[in-house]
């Protein structure tokens, strides 16, 4: 049985390579962002890709184009834009409502197609916004049965802390949903080394000679010798005097911006991979062990990208492209969940 998938918010597709590796065959895709949508189609060729504003994009049309009949498509998958639901967004005077509100485009791909499935991914956040509950409402009124979840990409076996909400709902008011995610992203009865170290050990094995990814960012004389003073397993609280940030001194005996200027700790999981994860001044994003941000494939290989993946555009590019990415293994699992969920 042909299990088909259209994946909504694309990006430069890691949901797409994880669900092909679930069995399903994604068969259409939209990303809006022009340098994420060419990666896309580097990696992806086969599939057919709306590089437009989902705004713009009848669902209809995408149904012919696709050759689908109403009811046919088995899974669809969306990740619009989480920055306006993450918790760095609350308190800030101004929000892009507009961006917010692409989540509810989702509702009427689901009317217009009525897949089997749906599966939303998104930053915990969206769970508390109005928009969440209209989503799930719609749902129900379409004859969905829905069920939001919040999950860690760990539990995945993804060697990375990421908090993420769930949003999954299967055709048919009565369908059984699972109370649970994440036992089904865990291969047998043994959990995986979900470590920094793990990780980029295989990566070293694996790593293709002359890798444009392999490459961290450029650092300025000062922000290289800052890099340079924190030790193993420290954080920006272990500078030197002349070392600190003017803006860190001034949130002195605060605990606010603890990840800045952080290091990896090999042992442990890294932490959540964002739009500026090889940049150390944005987060804990310095190699654990060498005086360097990490590189764009240590990022992509933490967000377990094949290591053959391929990335286009720029510098600043590559590295949004592989925050915002949902983890080919974690997506690889929640593909698994669908599978059994529709037979």
């Amino acid at each position: 049985m042909t299990r088909t998938a259209l994946d909504l918010f694309a990006g430069a597709g890691g949901a797409t390579e994880g669900l092909r590796a679930a069995g399903f065959d994604v068969v259409g895709a939209v990303e809006n962002d022009s340098a994420a949508a060419t990666s896309y189609r580097l990696n992806h060729p086969s599939v057919r890709l709306w590089d437009i504003d989902i705004r713009r994009l009848p669902a209809s049309h995408t149904m012919r184009e696709l050759g689908l009949r109403r009811g046919e498509l088995t899974l669809l998958k969306a990740c619009p834009p989480c920055q306006g639901f993450s918790s760095m967004a609350e308190g800030r005077a101004r929000v892009n409502e507009e961006q917010n509100d692409l989540v509810l485009h989702t509702i009427r791909f689901v009317r217009a197609l009525r897949p089997r499935a749906v599966l939303l991914e998104n930053v915990p956040g969206l769970g508390r916004d109005a928009r969440a509950k209209r989503l799930l409402g719609a749902l129900h009124e379409l004859g969905y049965a829905s069920r939001q979840y919040k999950v860690n990409a760990v539990d995945f076996g993804v060697p990375q802390r990421r908090k993420r909400l769930i949003i999954l709902a299967a055709r048919g008011l009565r369908s059984k949903l699972p109370d649970d995610l994440s036992p089904h992203g865990l291969d047998g009865d043994v959990p995986p080394d979900v470590s920094v170290k793990s990780a980029f050990q295989q990566l070293a094995e694996d790593l293709v000679p002359g890798d444009p990814l392999n490459r961290h960012r450029t650092l300025s004389e000062k922000v290289a010798r800052r890099v340079s003073a924190v030790p193993v397993g420290g954080s920006r609280f272990d500078l030197p005097a002349d070392l600190q940030l003017d803006c860190h001194v001034r949130l002195s005996g605060s605990r606010s911006a603890t990840g800045s200027y952080g290091r990896l700790r090999l042992e442990e999981p890294a932490p959540t991979m964002t739009t500026r994860c090889t940049t150390p001044a944005c987060g804990s994003f310095i190699h654990p062990t060498e005086p360097r941000g990490i590189t764009l494939r240590e990022a992509a290989t933490l967000q377990t990208f094949p290591v053959t993946y391929q990335f286009a555009g720029g510098y600043d590019q590559i590295e949004r492209q592989i925050g915002n990415a949902v983890p080919v293994r974690m997506a690889a699992a929640l593909g698994e969940v669908v599978r059994d969920l529709v037979g």
